[in-house]
């Protein structure tokens, strides 16, 4: 049980008490240290709705409540409930996550299986700039959610199945280049597609031809398909050369040619249940009117001050299904194959009008009791503050990118680094580039757009992932330099204030951690591995460490020991891992 959960059971019960009815009350940390802690408001809350007087009710509340042992308390203002721990108590904490390999986090108690459905590039193309806020994000919710002990179930749902398919095919037969494909199989695979992207919108013979090559791979063509399933081995191999670089794994690759067989029944279903009818010669999902609001309604939309349908289209009017259908079917597989609790979109904000439709059809369809959620993201920008693109207007691929930020962290670790080797510098500018992306991305607010500066990413001051990694190498350092082995779990004391507020941090890991699931915001816990670090660094200045002596030292070691950790397994459920030696 963390501190907080301390508290909010001790309040709950203390007003449930005195007020005879079961209340369930919330604490949050204080915004200012000066008043303590954490604070609570529920006097006021609960007073104003009984007509009673919240100083009164606080009073109650301070008198009757047993956490002795824990903290002290304080009424401020008209009846602000304010708790400030006891130095001894954070000793307590920092003693038992000193011996716990999980610091102190404990399991949620009622754990969900989640599917989480992240990256999803499409195959024959290589991943561009924009495939990263999905591929981080959803790693790292991934990583957190198992590690709070939900069932986690990853899926890369690939776009392997559609258009581009009939493009790619006529290319391929028209204008292979096999000793590219053989050098680069994504380059030449991009350059087919965009060769017949180009000529078919100036000939619509090559047009109709690529048509009629995707009619044949959907109607199971041998020739097409053999070529489409070396497409597809193919993207895999180059798509997996960069999740291996990323360190980002999925439990499944259901792209979209999965459900290929699922789609006319359901359309058939869903016309069966008068879920679906047909318009102009389409079928398509209508608003069934029972949203009250138009504005909140998903298959409306407002024309000319006139509120108008706005329809999901689940198959066209030549027979042929999209995406829309696709992800319906994919919806229900995982509800009914993997008995989802949950399902996560990890996609970007320009999707939010398709997963509003898509989470009301399933809801019509008897799964609103899924808990469905589009984790949407928003825009990365260059330095002149517009959406990050290449001198040719293109995105920059995810490859290059990559590139690019260890060739900045390499400039970085060529001027501060006290490594020995050329082999080991090497190594710390990979890991240093590609731990700055991440962190970067995972530091802002996911719906936000932030600028991508490599310069600023790869620095080792600053909100960055290099000073991270310096304050767990710091941290670190000291445990080389003791002659006597260390071993946690003994009682230790906390006196200065540097130690108590560091304490005080430590402590709140497990407080962060399922907090970040809540509204699924990464930034959170960068956030506070960043304030951590920094509370370590006044630390580390202010207690001397091995000049100590007594308790004093074993207890400024524990400290040092807990923080390397928490740094550690924070970052490591961002997807990021820590070098040992900078």
């Amino acid at each position: 049980m963390t501190i907080a959960q301390h508290l909010e059971s001790s309040l709950s019960a203390t007003l449930t008490q005195i007020l005879g009815e079961t209340i369930v009350a919330s604490v949050s940390p204080a915004t200012d240290l000066r008043f303590g802690d954490y604070q609570c408001n529920a006097a006021m809350a609960l007073a104003k709705s009984r007509k009673m007087n919240p100083r009164a009710l606080a009073e109650q509340i301070i008198a009757a409540l047993d956490i002795a042992d824990l903290a002290t308390t304080e009424i401020a203002g008209p009846g602000f409930i304010n708790f400030r721990i006891k130095a001894e108590a954070y000793a307590t904490r920092m003693q038992a996550a000193a011996i716990d390999e999980r610091l102190s986090v404990d399991r949620i108690a009622t754990p969900q299986t989640i599917v989480i459905d992240f990256s999803a590039p499409n195959v024959a193309k290589p991943m561009h700039i924009g495939h990263i806020r999905s591929t981080i994000l959803g790693e790292s919710l991934s990583r957190i959610a198992r590690f709070l002990g939900h069932n986690v179930i990853t899926d890369n749902h690939i776009g392997d199945w559609g258009t581009q398919f009939g493009m790619v095919t006529w290319a391929w037969k028209n204008v292979l280049d096999e000793a590219a494909l053989l050098a680069d199989p994504l380059e030449e695979l991009l350059r087919l597609y965009r060769y017949a992207s180009d000529s078919s919108k100036t000939d619509e013979a090559i047009r109709e031809a690529c048509r009629s090559e995707l009619v044949k791979l959907q109607q199971g063509d041998a020739e097409n398909f053999a070529i489409w399933t070396r497409c597809l081995e193919l993207s895999k191999k180059g798509l997996n050369a960069i999740y291996n670089r990323l360190d980002v794994s999925f439990d499944h690759w259901l792209g979209e040619s999965a459900y290929n067989d699922a789609l006319a029944p359901l359309v058939e279903e869903l016309l069966e249940k008068n879920l679906a009818r047909e318009s102009e010669g389409a079928v398509c999902i209508f608003s069934d009117g029972s949203v009250s609001d138009p504005t909140k309604d998903p298959f409306l939309i407002r024309r000319d001050a006139d509120w108008t349908d706005f329809p999901m289209m689940i198959r066209k009017s030549d027979g042929a299904f999209n995406y829309a259908t696709t992800d319906i079917a994919t919806l229900q597989f995982r509800q009914r194959e993997w008995q989802a609790d949950a399902v996560w979109y990890v996609v970007d904000h320009r999707q939010s009008s398709h997963f509003q439709q898509l989470f009301a059809v399933a809801a019509r369809l008897g799964m609103a009791e899924v808990d469905l959620r589009h984790i949407a993201f928003g825009t990365i920008l260059g330095t002149d503050g517009k959406p990050l693109k290449t001198r040719a207007g293109d995105l920059p691929q995810l490859a290059d990118v990559l590139d690019d930020a260890v060739s900045a962290a390499r400039l970085t670790v060529n001027e501060r680094s006290r490594l020995d080797t050329d082999e080991e510098r090497a190594n710390l500018a990979e890991l240093i580039g590609i731990s700055a992306v991440k962190f970067t991305e995972l530091a802002h607010h996911r719906l936000s757009d932030y600028v991508f500066d490599l310069n600023k990413m790869v620095a080792l001051e600053g909100d960055t992932a290099p000073y991270l990694f310096y304050s767990f190498v710091r941290s670190r350092s000291i445990f080389r330099k003791l002659e006597e082995t260390f071993q946690p779990g003994s009682t230790i004391e906390l006196k200065e204030e540097a130690e108590i507020h560091l304490a005080r941090l430590l402590s709140r890991f497990a407080e962060v951690l399922p907090s970040v699931l809540d509204d699924c915001r990464p930034n959170l816990l960068t956030t506070y591995l960043l304030e951590t670090a920094r509370a370590f660094h006044s630390y580390f200045e202010a207690c001397p460490v091995l000049k100590a002596e007594g308790i004093t030292r074993y207890s400024r070691l524990t400290l040092c020991d807990v923080t390397a950790r928490t740094l550690q397994q924070g970052l490591q459920l961002l997807g990021i891992p820590v070098p040992q030696r900078m």
